[in-house]
């Protein structure tokens, strides 16, 4: 528990820091955002364990921020806290993604014991963003050691390739979204940084051109998509 990180999303001032010393109290990192474009832009800049969003949030709603939280991971367990107990809404909340659904007002335990569950049900999905080893067709790519390997030649790897070639292959298969990458690794999605990315993605194809299965695709408007196709 003391290296869990909770992002909570809370508009109500008062409930926010009460619930944040709560969770602290508890064991919790936990990082509170007043609205929901600050809990996007912290998430996106930070790695979390779990999001706490409320529904109700100016600028973008709990449910906004889960449909974009769940374009760059399909993983983390999401929690939604609401005033409203209609059903349409709790329906509305499991098909963005979320993992449970807790309606106000409730009770500190109540909500202690919905996160207890729901960590222990994405505990194997936490392994998963801890990965450092990865077989990429015929290459291997080691990233605590920033190096990648193919037919017995290593290849070093610079710390922005090293990066993003290991938020590539977390995401295999899935769509890279170019403004998480970009604030994940550059820190910000400005231009500059934008036209960089994409002389690093052209440094990653050559150092894997050597397997032709591999490939990755530019998504017009959105990102990058990592692929490794299956030979017959």
């Amino acid at each position: 528990m003391k290296n869990i990180k909770i992002l909570l999303a809370e508009d109500d001032t008062n409930l926010g820091n009460l619930l944040c010393d709560y969770l602290k109290a508890k064991g919790y990192h936990t990082v509170l955002a007043a609205n929901g474009e600050e809990a996007f832009n912290l998430f996106a800049k930070g790695t979390y364990n779990l999001c706490l969003l409320d529904v109700m949030m100016p600028i973008k709603d709990g449910f906004t921020v889960a449909k974009e939280i769940r374009k760059i991971n399909d993983t983390i367990p999401i929690i939604f806290l609401t005033a409203k107990s209609m059903k349409e809404d709790t329906l509305e909340g499991f098909e963005v993604g979320a993992d449970d659904y807790i309606t106000k007002p409730f009770s500190m335990e109540e909500l202690l014991a919905r996160i207890t569950a729901v960590l222990r049900r994405s505990s194997g999905s936490a392994e998963k963003q801890e990965q450092t080893d990865f077989s990429i067709g015929k290459y291997t790519f080691n990233y605590k050691k920033r190096v990648l390997e193919y037919d017995g030649e290593s290849q070093k790897l610079t710390s922005k390739e090293n990066d993003l070639l290991r938020l590539l292959c977390l995401n295999e298969g899935k769509v890279l979204e170019r403004t998480y990458a970009l604030k994940a690794i550059w820190e910000d999605d400005t231009y500059f940084n934008a036209r960089s990315m994409d002389v690093y993605i052209a440094k990653l194809r050559k150092h894997l051109k050597q397997d032709n299965s591999i490939e990755i695709m530019n998504v017009h408007g959105r990102g990058f998509r990592f692929l490794v196709h299956k030979k017959d």
